[in-house]
């Protein structure tokens, strides 16, 4: 058994861990509230560029007039033998089982389309740790073209699932510009037909206490403004239990911000019965609008991503405050045991000298 020495040096590293825990709450509470507002300071660009197209739509033939094809490959649907999977992970730790359900989702989407190739990007690190673990990176070459030029070529696929890159420390600093070279990159490989398709699997946030998983269509472009949700997972009863408790502690409110009479100050855009003189062709029009489209899904998955994870970190960080403070209850209580038995002890031994002289 130990001694009251021991016990009170477990007490004191356990307390030095829950101040620690307690401090990392509290960071994650403030950065929680500054993703939020970044997330709600996107959405009303994400809405004015939806209903910009949507307004295209409605006034403009999405078909070519003289050949019947469709005036934009993004609209192309074509069988799903080559996709990509754009996994949103987390760049850090301490968020609990945060990323590994992320990947546990991502990997429910791979195991039941095993009948395709799929190319996975992590963007995030521990998405790409839980990644390089599991598949292989794709192989590439560089080639010269005749005018001396170099471009890295990818070899013969080695399996069905294979990484075909990754962007650790995105999420720290979420930068617009990167998020659209980014979305230039998945344009450029389904408009050669390089994938058929892309989803991405991340944390959909609307508050502390309803967040889901969800895995989402990107391309191709089926209608405009409508998610094309494939798979969600929503959060069990006692998670959102154990959030709401974390949120109330460090001071934060549980519903998600209104933002009805925005959106319904947005929806009134585009939507008079009146028609437009476009000065471009409807090709030039959809080549403008439709990269800025994907970039604010990409964009608006991010955020929320970043704000779910936030959100993760505060609730196991206040779990893990708690567990420290019932350590601390339970060594002080031994403790007091083991300082009790000692004093009695000492007590029945001075008595029972006592006795004997």
């Amino acid at each position: 058994m130990a001694n009251v020495l021991d016990l009170r040096r477990r007490i004191r590293s356990v307390k030095n861990t829950r101040q620690i825990t307690r401090a990392m709450k509290m960071v994650s509470a403030a950065k929680l509230r500054r993703a939020q507002e970044r997330a709600l300071a996107a959405r009303p660009y994400a809405k004015m560029i939806t209903n910009v197209l949507e307004s295209l739509t409605r006034r403009v033939d999405v078909f070519d007039e003289g050949t019947g094809n469709l005036c934009h490959p993004l609209f192309i649907v074509r069988p799903e033998k080559r996709v990509l999977l754009m996994v949103i992970s987390g760049d850090k730790g301490f968020a609990g089982a945060f990323n590994a359900n992320i990947f546990k989702v991502a990997y429910q989407f791979i195991t039941g389309n095993t009948d395709k190739e799929i190319d996975v990007e992590a963007v995030g690190r521990k998405g790409r740790d839980l990644a390089r673990r599991r598949f292989r990176p794709a192989e590439y070459t560089e080639q010269t073209d005749d005018t001396g030029h170099t471009r890295q070529v990818r070899s013969q696929r080695q399996g069905a699932v294979e990484i075909t890159g990754d962007h650790p420390g995105m999420l720290l600093k979420l930068e617009g510009s990167r998020v659209f070279e980014m979305a230039q990159n998945i344009i450029s490989r389904y408009v050669h037909e390089e994938i058929d398709a892309a989803y991405i699997v991340y944390n959909e946030f609307k508050s502390v206490i309803s967040q889901r998983l969800v895995v989402e269509r990107l391309l191709p472009i089926l209608k405009i403004g409508a998610p094309q949700i494939t798979a969600a997972v929503e959060p069990t009863e006692a998670e959102r239990e154990r959030a709401a408790e974390a949120a109330a502690s460090a001071g934060l409110t549980l519903e998600p911000v209104d933002t009805a009479e925005a959106d319904e100050e947005s929806k009134k855009f585009g939507t008079q019965n009146v028609d437009y003189i476009y000065e471009e062709p409807k090709e030039e029009l959809f080549n403008g609008l439709l990269p800025q489209y994907i970039f604010a899904m990409l964009y608006h998955a991010m955020a929320e991503s970043v704000a779910a994870e936030h959100a993760a970190r505060m609730t196991a960080m206040d779990s893990a405050t708690n567990n420290a403070s019932d350590m601390i209850d339970s060594y002080t209580l031994q403790m007091n045991r083991v300082r009790q038995a000692a004093i009695t002890k000492e007590i029945i031994e001075i008595v029972s000298d006592a006795a004997a002289v």
